[in-house]
């Protein structure tokens, strides 16, 4: 007989033996019985089944929501329903890949209706739990618990940060039997895994416009999630479920004393990095150069020299004569600017005197600006990364890349925040590189998508 119960994060088998149980179990030498992560709940249960053995079920502690319904009027677009019956025909595990604005929200909402169980979702800032939150709260005629933020009140549906879940799944990791994680390449941080790991919901659900493809990772997500079970790109749905749109790339020269500075700063870190013989382009070339570069007095120059050619790449004033040229042609028009780092981003915020958001702008300040922007009253907004991905700004229309890193991830996630469809939309997408600096190679990276062929 096995007793099979939800123990901080863990699931005990009372009476089990290891051999019949997955693998991932051992024998817990203090309570005498197997442990093994929260995750294998619906592994064990088949086992039980599978091996005959009589057992009984403590670690199921998650409502049946009968007669769930959404609360709202809507019919799903084709690619969203295809999205739904492809999780479900994957048994109700793994990921959606669509494009922001392309309605992620609303699959998930479907999901949570044909699951009908208790439901957690995660997501990454709290910006984004409170849309969330927000969001349920219309489409379900039923209170909805939070997680994050100062809140701490869980329901049957729940939201929450990715850093409450880390928390709080030992304790309510056996409250949900649907789990979706929403921007889900955040996932694959350590802290986060383990969370995931802490949960038995049998049904997970991840949402996102781009996947994690980093190897380790992504074999870690396929244990707590599921592979991707559907995608659809930006190119398949512009012009008729996303807004119409254009990339524009423009190459800016540094003066001359701009790239002589740049080239003597360069030259410096590309010696030590051959010095060291570091492959920068390898899956560990950065981390491979971070390390020596702590280790002596050439190396912590050698990074100094690298911080300093990035900046004259980013903030030449070059970049910025093109910017008051867009800014002036685009005039009315809702506009983000983005670049790489807050210093660029401040620069820009009191040349053009638009208002700037960034990671150290309060939450009520950033409502404000983004109330504002969507009115229309400040119509050109300056960030560094914090409105990346997330964000709901219907109303974006232009994107001005003024600098970033070289992800695709991040170069389609900034397309995406002007994709919102509208009437007579049509969304351009600027991006502005030094010529003759490592700015082209990372161009280069991160338009390796369908997205800018």
């Amino acid at each position: 007989m096995w007793k099979i119960r939800f123990h901080d994060g863990t699931l005990v088998v009372e009476g089990g033996d290891v051999e019949r149980l997955p693998p991932g179990f051992q024998m817990d030498d203090r309570i005498g019985h197997p442990r093994g992560p929260a995750v294998l709940y619906p592994q064990v249960i088949t086992a039980a089944r599978a091996f005959q053995v009589p057992h009984t079920d403590q670690a199921q502690n998650y409502s049946h929501i009968d007669g769930l319904k959404l609360h709202t009027e809507r019919s799903p677009r084709p690619y969203q329903r295809e999205a739904v019956e492809a999780w479900q025909a994957a048994g109700r595990r793994g990921a959606v890949l669509l494009p922001t604005g392309s309605g992620k929200t609303f699959v998930a909402e479907m999901a949570i209706v044909e699951t009908g169980r208790a439901t957690l979702v995660i997501a990454p800032t709290i910006d984004l739990v409170s849309q969330w939150h927000r969001g349920l709260s219309a489409s379900f005629d039923r209170p909805i618990g939070m997680l994050g933020g100062g809140e701490h009140h869980v329901e049957d549906i729940t939201v929450s940060t990715y850093d409450s879940a880390a928390i709080h799944m030992g304790r309510y990791g056996d409250r949900f039997g649907l789990v979706i994680f929403d921007e889900v390449h955040h996932l694959g941080a350590h802290g986060y895994l383990n969370a995931a790991a802490s949960c038995i919901a049998p049904y997970r659900l991840g949402l996102t416009a781009t996947w994690d493809e980093d190897p380790e990772r992504e074999a870690a997500l396929l244990e707590v999630l599921g592979g991707i079970v559907y995608e659809k790109g930006i190119t398949a749905l512009s012009g008729e479920f996303l807004a119409d749109y254009e990339t524009v790339r423009i190459q800016v020269e540094l003066s001359v004393e701009e790239q002589e500075a740049y080239d003597q700063a360069r030259g410096l870190f590309k010696a030590f990095v051959a010095s060291k013989r570091i492959a920068l382009g390898g899956p560990r070339g950065w981390a491979t150069f971070l390390r020596h570069a702590a280790q002596s007095k050439a190396g912590r120059a050698a990074f100094q020299a690298f911080q300093a050619s990035r900046k004259i790449a980013h903030g030449t004033s070059s970049k910025l004569d093109i910017l008051s040229d867009l800014l002036k042609k685009e005039h009315g028009r809702r506009t983000i600017v983005f670049t790489h780092d807050n210093e660029t981003a401040y620069k820009v915020s009191q040349l053009f005197l638009v208002p700037c958001i960034s990671h150290q702008t309060d939450i009520k300040e950033r409502r404000a600006i983004l109330d504002a922007f969507e009115d229309g009253s400040l119509p050109v907004i300056v960030t560094s990364r914090v409105l990346n991905e997330g964000v709901d700004m219907p109303s974006a229309e232009v994107a001005v890349v003024l600098s970033g890193s070289g992800t695709i991830r991040e170069h389609v996630q900034r397309l995406g925040r002007i994709l919102r469809p509208g009437e007579g939309k049509q969304a351009v997408l600027y991006e502005i590189v030094a010529a003759n600096t490592s700015e082209i190679n990372t161009s280069q990276r991160r338009r390796r998508h369908d997205a800018y062929r």
